[in-house]
């Protein structure tokens, strides 16, 4: 395991860092329109705000913020308990091969698991196979649930 890199949540200090790592993500991996600087900013600013809505664990390495994971918090009805989803997990490419991702993935199950969360869910594209890879890797399992969207 590399020493350099450090996991750790998300301050107000990394707000410049975590844009241009979400703005990676959202633009050159997942090929999506720029939402703005203002919007991303924003949204990093309430999750630091506003806790009970989730968190970000960041990966830094010699100063450099190098990946991110975004928890998202709900409900579970069937469960009567907190569920976390978790919506992001990001490593720029040159950093890839360092168990970042595997690093980022265990902060997020740890937190869950410490705060009593029902469960941790959380989606991939379907040819996403390098993230189905870890997340099988990491005990995840296929769920049961089908996932439907609208827009």
């Amino acid at each position: 395991m590399n020493q350099n890199i450090e996991i750790r949540t998300a301050t107000a200090q990394d707000v410049g860092g975590l844009y241009e790592l979400m703005r990676k993500y959202i633009v050159d991996f997942y090929k999506q329109p720029d939402p703005g600087e203002e919007k991303l900013k924003g949204l990093i600013t309430h999750l630091l705000e506003a806790p009970a809505s989730g968190l970000q664990f960041v990966a830094e390495e010699n100063g450099e913020l190098i990946g991110f994971a975004t928890l998202y918090f709900t409900f579970s009805t069937l469960k009567v308990k907190r569920q976390a989803i978790l919506n992001d997990l990001y490593v720029i490419p040159g950093a890839r091969g360092k168990k970042v991702g595997e690093r980022l993935f265990q902060a997020s199950l740890e937190y869950i698991r410490e705060n009593g969360f029902a469960s941790m869910t959380w989606e991939t594209a379907k040819d996403n196979l390098v993230a189905q890879s870890l997340y099988e890797k990491m005990g995840g399992k296929q769920s049961e649930w089908l996932v439907y969207e609208i827009n």
